[in-house]
């Protein structure tokens, strides 16, 4: 303990010898450096003395004490002296209390004794009274949402836990409580609860599960009394609805921990011997934190979700605004939810919508236009693949733009044997398919398209089969890179920058041009004339088969204004139903 005397000795004050300015020095030396033992021997009741200031280090937990002489107010006569003094409490986590004070002494056969009471550690200490730390710790700050509305905000939540000690028939307990709880948690099972109690080391107790307090409510009269059953309780941030966005906030929770816990408050308290407050002595207000405010979208978000409501497979949208990076909603259903975030970091053939990156990159050549005439027959043999359109339609001769609006695999086929083995490659990245962005709090991959050294190879990818895949997070950063003419790095938190690499290079004006008015064609008189009464829609809908072939994904990847969104149905068997989704997705929009 490190501590700073000044002495009374120059003061001048005390004529008497011994020199009463030695015992005090002497006694707050020692009390400051944590010796109670001498500092209370120096006392005229060294007994009380040592237990009170023993309690009051205890309580505080210094990190240090300074010790000040205030000469200016120190007096003495021939037996009786009055000494001030000062005290710097240096306290955990840079705490700093600071105060003035008088010690009476008087001369005794063997010299001088600080005349013990309380009010030598503290002016208005008294007799059966001691010294506390009390906290107060800040409310939670909240996560919002873009428009201010609460994404996350503080609420209580029950720990459940269990005491080996006096659990008695744990058998019986834990099959009452996995009873009650089990359906917040199906993982929490009776075996669960034996297993975790029985490993649990001696001395100790299991943590079963914690509960928002509406749900602990429900089960309270059920598991209150139970042996052994304990409960603790604290604030965390929490959705008002658990299941919303919960592939994105759970995140964004672990990134703000340290940020909405702001600065605790303390004061400094006199309490009786039962621990009840009596007087404040000092305060320090809490310092709450400011609110963290995300990109994501209630609106949005909500607006996605319920536009997967009805699909009894696995579905996702992933939705972003173009022109910030601004990640708007990422929503799953439940058979998505079951497989992980599958909307970010999923792999899937995108399929026809693939056909954008294609088009890209045979515009790129400038040997194609919109209006250029292309062959679309219902089938093509690429060096022994055949490559057949959906049903084997045919358009015969018709502009590349009525090929890409009604999805023509053989001509897009076609066009990727004419390309270069990295064409697709380099398309693809340079609408930010092949990027790494490091999000923070989530994981996400954008996709792979490899080069492709063999005709047969490069027909596949063409039509988005073969070795391409993708995730919906990956194709609506394509559909942005389209609106917006550069590709936007997202974000999830206000001032969080995202890193990325692999970016590719801007393309060209006037293909950006083209492929916006051939994804517009798709919705006006393509694949997608479901969506022809909402304004202003841009697209590209695809049916990526997996496995044996036999099975397929639907797609639709687009954007509407500032909004730039894909949507992956897996297993849905063709476009239809993602373009169905799409609908609500976008009618709830307004």
């Amino acid at each position: 303990m490190a501590v700073l005397v000044t002495s009374l000795a120059g003061c001048g004050l005390f004529s008497s010898d011994p020199d009463p300015e030695e015992v005090v020095a002497d006694f707050f030396g020692a009390f400051a450096s944590g010796d109670t033992t001498r500092a209370a021997s120096l006392t005229d009741s060294p007994e009380p003395a040592k237990a009170l200031l023993d309690q009051v280090r205890i309580a505080l937990a210094p990190q240090s004490v300074d010790f000040e002489s205030q000469p200016e107010r120190n007096s003495s006569a021939d037996d009786q002296a009055t000494a001030s003094y000062k005290l710097n409490w240096h306290l955990p986590h840079d705490r700093l209390w600071s105060y003035t004070g008088e010690a009476q002494l008087y001369s005794v056969d063997d010299g001088w004794k600080v005349h013990w009471q309380p009010s030598v550690v503290h002016p208005q200490l008294a007799v059966q009274q001691t010294l506390a730390v009390r906290v107060d710790t800040p409310q939670l700050a909240p996560v919002l949402d873009r428009d201010g509305v609460a994404l996350l905000a503080p609420q209580k939540v029950i720990g459940v836990v269990i005491d080996p000690a006096t659990a008695g028939d744990l058998n019986a307990v834990a099959g009452q409580l996995a009873a009650a709880v089990g359906r917040f948690d199906p993982s929490v099972t009776q075996q669960s609860l034996v297993d975790g109690v029985k490993a649990t080391k001696p001395g100790g107790t299991y943590a079963v599960v914690s509960l928002r307090d509406s749900d602990y409510q429900q089960v309270k009269p059920a598991i209150y009394e139970l042996p052994g059953v304990r409960f603790t309780s604290q604030d965390r941030l929490l959705a008002a609805d658990k299941e919303f966005a919960k592939q994105v906030l759970p995140s964004v929770r672990s990134l703000v921990d340290d940020k909405v816990a702001g600065r605790a408050g303390w004061r400094v308290v006199t309490v009786d011997t039962a621990g009840d407050e009596l007087a404040e002595l000092h305060a320090h207000p809490a310092e709450a934190a400011g609110a963290i405010t995300s990109t994501l979208s209630t609106r949005v978000q909500t607006a996605a979700e319920q536009a997967l409501d009805p699909i009894p497979g696995a579905a996702m949208i992933v939705a972003l605004q173009p022109s910030t990076g601004d990640l708007l909603a990422v929503a799953q259903n439940a058979p998505a939810d079951a497989q992980g975030p599958i909307a970010l970091a999923g792999r899937y053939p995108p399929g026809s919508t693939f056909k954008i990156i294609t088009a890209a990159a045979a515009l790129s050549t400038g040997k194609v236009k919109p209006d250029t005439p292309v062959d679309c027959p219902g089938t093509i043999n690429l060096e022994g693949r055949i490559v057949p359109n959906e049903g084997k339609f045919e358009l015969g001769t018709v502009p590349l733009l009525t090929a890409f609006a009604r999805s023509c695999n053989t001509t897009f086929a076609k066009l990727a044997t004419d390309l270069p083995p990295a064409a697709l490659t380099d398309a693809a990245r340079d609408l930010g398919v092949g990027a790494y962005f490091v999000l923070p709090g989530l994981t996400t991959i954008t996709g792979s398209v490899p080069p492709a050294d063999t005709v047969a190879q490069r027909a596949e990818n063409g039509f988005g089969q073969g070795k391409v895949v993708t995730s919906p997070f990956g194709m609506a950063i394509a559909a942005a890179t389209v609106q917006s003419g550069r590709i936007p790095v997202p974000t999830l938190l206000r001032g969080t920058p995202t890193p990325a690499q692999n970016l590719g290079q801007p393309i060209k004006p006037e293909v950006l041009d083209s492929l916006r008015s051939m994804m517009r064609e798709v919705v006006t008189t393509g694949t997608a004339t479901a969506l022809r009464g909402l304004p202003d829609v841009h697209g590209k809908t695809g049916t990526a088969q997996f496995g044996d072939g036999t099975n397929s994904h639907g797609w639709f990847v687009g954007y509407q204004g500032d909004l730039a969104f894909a949507v992956l149905l897996v297993g849905a068997g063709s476009s239809k139903p993602a373009v169905e989704a799409s609908d609500r997705f976008l009618k709830s929009l307004g």
